[in-house]
């Protein structure tokens, strides 16, 4: 019952942050929004300033994205092209090819993408990886990665800053 009050608070505190630092069109908390994210936002280079967890202990993931620990992602740099095109490194050199998209539906935004390796089209590339939209003006965007905890949901959440 103790953990279940805690995480309930560090939700509510993650929701008032959200709130109370970026305006109602352009927030999302928990993952839904009064409002959808255009695909322009997106656009451009990105860089992870940090991870952090909502819901979920430090430590609790060891692997996102099929490629490292969360934490390897922070200082890690997306850049994002119009065409869908795109790729991120992280600061230990690794580097992975991606095709991005935005999902609006239900007032909700998600970032989307699929990892692409030589030889492969974007087309035949079945499964990919979908976050949720916490936050996202001209240059700041929050996304919040689901992972499934007990009958809930805790949330990976990184932070990026537009460059």
């Amino acid at each position: 019952m103790k953990k279940i009050f805690q995480t309930a608070i560090a939700i509510l505190a993650v929701s008032f942050i959200f709130s109370a630092c970026s305006s109602t069109q352009n927030t999302q908390t928990g993952g839904t929004s009064a409002m959808n994210v255009s695909r322009g936002k997106f656009v451009g280079t990105w860089v992870c300033n940090s991870v952090s967890y909502n819901g979920l202990l430090p430590g609790a993931v060891q692997n996102v994205f099929d490629q490292a620990p969360p934490a390897a992602f922070e200082g890690s740099t997306w850049k994002l092209t119009n065409s869908g095109n795109g790729m991120y490194s992280l600061t230990n050199g690794q580097s992975q090819t991606i095709f991005w998209s935005v999902y609006n539906g239900n007032g909700a935004t998600q970032f989307q993408f699929k990892k692409i390796y030589q030889g492969d089209k974007a087309k035949n590339v079945q499964e990919g990886y979908r976050l949720n939209v916490g936050a996202m003006t001209g240059t700041n965007m929050t996304l919040l990665s689901p992972v499934p905890v007990g009958n809930g949901t805790g949330y990976i959440v990184y932070t990026f800053t537009k460059q």
